[in-house]
């Protein structure tokens, strides 16, 4: 599960989305859904959804730049109460700062912008 922020702005939310596709593709996950803190689907509608469909664990993927307080507070309670719900695992992966790809997309970026 690619798990986002969320924004009041739909295309927003829709990008999120269209990464998680594209990962879920490249991947090869037979299960993927896209969730977000303040939008829909909001943790528990996808968490219900994977269950739904057979999932008997989860993994989740913050799409978040940072360790902020939505991921050191917020999140670990609303998995806490899920693991509880569904009894199946449920893990978290580390947030997008420090993979060594980022650098590399800030300097694509720059060249972008000044070429």
């Amino acid at each position: 599960m690619v798990f986002g922020h969320g924004s009041s702005v739909a295309s927003a939310n829709d990008a999120v989305r269209r990464v998680a596709e594209d990962a879920a593709r490249a991947g090869q996950w037979d299960l993927c859904e896209t969730a977000f803190l303040e939008a829909s689907p909001r943790l528990e509608e996808a968490v219900s959804t994977l269950v739904s469909a057979g999932a008997d664990e989860i993994l989740v993927l913050p799409y978040f730049l940072t360790l902020g307080i939505h991921l050191q507070r917020d999140l670990p309670k609303l998995i806490e109460e899920l693991m509880t719900q569904y009894r199946i695992p449920i893990r978290v992966t580390a947030p997008l700062d420090g993979h060594p790809a980022l650098s590399g997309i800030l300097v694509a970026r720059a060249d972008e912008a000044v070429s």
